[in-house]
Order: structure tokens, then C-alpha cells, then sequence
């Protein structure tokens, strides 16, 4: 098997021994598996400030820069995980990410975690498919 590692400095760079994405051929096809994205702005690697929305945004932004370095778009998006510090932001979290995901949204799992890196409030996974 032949992967590759995906990198941009349009979004954070990981925070640990591990990769923003790494695409894998699938017969003429490629799958793009994201590692989970939070807050973090892309320049300065802090978490940005604001409420669970301003979170969502941020992670989403992040998620579409890794996703576009690997010549994907939301479109290719099969699976989701989201990750929760609290289910009480699940309304909040879930506007936002239909904002992104307007038409035949991919499967998706939500759950909460007992904390998050940095102590965000939310992390979004994608797995995506070229």
C-alpha cells in the first residue's frame, strides 16, 4: 500500500507524532482520512477565542485546508466524527456543520469526550473519498 502524507500551513500543524491527513489509493480512487482538527488558528497555533460556534467555525475552516491540500472538498466527505466537551453544544456545533454540508450530508457520529486537546470544545474528523 502507497500513502501520502497530506500537509499545509493553511492549517495547524500537528500538535504530536502524528500527520493533518493521509490519503491511500482504493482501486482508481483515493480515501483521505483526516486526523481530528480543533480550534487552533493556523498562524499562531492558539486556540481561537470565542464561544463553541466560533470553535465549530474555526475547525471547519481547518478541516477544508486539509482537505483541499489533498485535492478534496466537503463534497468528498463520507464520514464524520465530532467529538463534544459537552453534548449541551450539540445544536450549536450541529448549525454550523450544516452550513458546510448542504446537500446529502455524509454519515456522522457525535459524542462526548471527557476532555479534548487544549481543552476546546470541539474536534472534527472526516474521512473522505477522490
Amino acid at each position: 500500500m502507497q500513502r501520502q502524507v497530506v500537509r499545509t500551513v493553511e492549517a495547524p500543524a500537528a500538535i504530536g507524532p502524528y500527520s493533518q491527513a493521509i490519503a491511500v489509493p482504493v482501486g482508481d480512487r483515493r480515501m483521505i482520512f483526516t486526523s481530528g482538527q480543533i480550534a487552533l488558528d493556523p498562524t499562531s497555533g492558539a486556540v481561537v477565542d470565542g464561544d463553541v460556534k466560533a470553535q465549530t467555525v474555526r475547525v471547519l475552516d481547518n478541516l477544508r485546508a486539509v482537505l483541499a491540500a489533498a485535492g478534496a472538498s466537503f463534497d468528498h466527505v463520507v464520514k464524520t466524527t465530532i467529538f463534544l466537551a459537552s453534548m449541551d453544544d450539540f445544536a450549536t456545533v450541529n448549525a454550523v456543520y450544516a452550513e458546510r454540508f448542504t446537500k446529502d450530508p455524509p454519515a456522522r457520529s457525535t459524542v462526548q469526550a471527557a476532555r479534548l486537546p487544549r481543552d476546546v470544545k470541539v474536534e472534527i474528523e472526516v474521512v473522505a473519498i477522490v
